[in-house]
């Protein structure tokens, strides 16, 4: 959630919406965003080039409602 978006019409409920049906159990966080960046700049994420990485918790991989 940002500034620039609560200025959505029902952004409690698309967040809301969101929430529930996200694989993870929550969306994620700034903490999410800087693990996966400090993983990928260590030695255990060099095989990984040329990605698109979605920190989203899996609600990339779920069907539209």
């Amino acid at each position: 959630p940002t500034r620039a978006a609560s200025g959505l019409r029902d952004f409690d409920g698309l967040m809301a919406r969101a929430e529930s049906r996200v694989p993870a159990g929550h969306l994620a966080t700034i903490d999410d965003v800087g693990r996966t960046c400090a993983h990928l700049a260590t030695d255990a994420g060099r095989a990984i080039t040329g990605q698109t990485l979605y920190i989203d918790g899996g609600l990339s991989i779920c069907a539209p409602v």
